[in-house]
């Protein structure tokens, strides 16, 4: 009997997990541009801008099928585990990895419920920042300590650097109906921690990656 609820669990994601993507491209007319990579059967960290509650869907949307499905995201426990309808989305539809960012007794430990995922076999789609960026003058937030730690903890897990465009404009703080706006995901070359590389330095190094894939920066350049 769980044989067959989890052959249908994995079906109903695999199905949506489809409808989203095709909901996606169709409101952003989102273009992929493997810019430094391509896609890969290998697993790998996904890390991005954020902007929006939508940029993991519009990411893993750009993602072919096989490694759509294999893909999970981090996302905020504060937010997607709010309310029943949020928590169906996150939890039983996308199989997104839920995590607190504030600790408090109880909690999981966010390196444990992300190196659980990548034990398991499964890729991520991370973003650094922590938070959202709603600061238009500030393209980027400081990386917090995350991509360091899973960098140092599996280095054999590629690291692939993706810039989301636009996708604040679609999908703006405090409103759940996406606006239909052209968005592209330029997906970088992969990076990987130097041995005895420093901390601040890896997530400098990081950050600058991520940002260099800015259109609208090259465009200015």
């Amino acid at each position: 009997m769980n044989e067959i609820r989890n052959r249908a669990n994995k079906s109903v994601k695999r199905l949506t997990g489809s409808l989203l993507a095709g909901f996606a491209w169709a409101v952003t007319g989102v273009r992929p541009i493997w810019a430094g990579s391509a896609p890969s059967h290998r697993q790998r960290i996904y890390f991005a801008n954020h902007a929006s509650h939508g940029d993991f869907i519009l990411l893993s949307s750009c993602l072919p099928r096989q490694e759509r499905e294999r893909t999970r995201a981090v996302a905020a426990a504060d937010y997607w585990g709010k309310t029943p309808l949020r928590r169906l989305i996150a939890n039983d539809l996308l199989s997104t990895v839920l995590i607190e960012r504030q600790v408090s007794e109880g909690a999981q430990n966010p390196m444990e419920a992300m190196l659980s995922v990548l034990e398991q076999g499964d890729s991520l789609i991370i973003f650094p920042e922590g938070t959202r960026n709603i600061d238009e003058d500030q393209k980027l937030l400081p990386f917090r300590s995350g991509l360091y730690n899973l960098a140092l903890a599996r280095p054999d897990v590629e690291l692939v650097p993706c810039w989301i465009e636009n996708m604040s404009r679609v999908l703006p703080k405090g409103k759940f109906l996406p606006v239909p706006l052209l968005c592209r995901v330029v997906f970088g070359e992969p990076i990987a921690l130097v041995q005895d590389e420093e901390r601040h330095a890896f997530l400098k190094r990081s950050r600058e990656a991520l940002l260099a894939l800015d259109p609208q920066q090259k465009r200015s350049a």
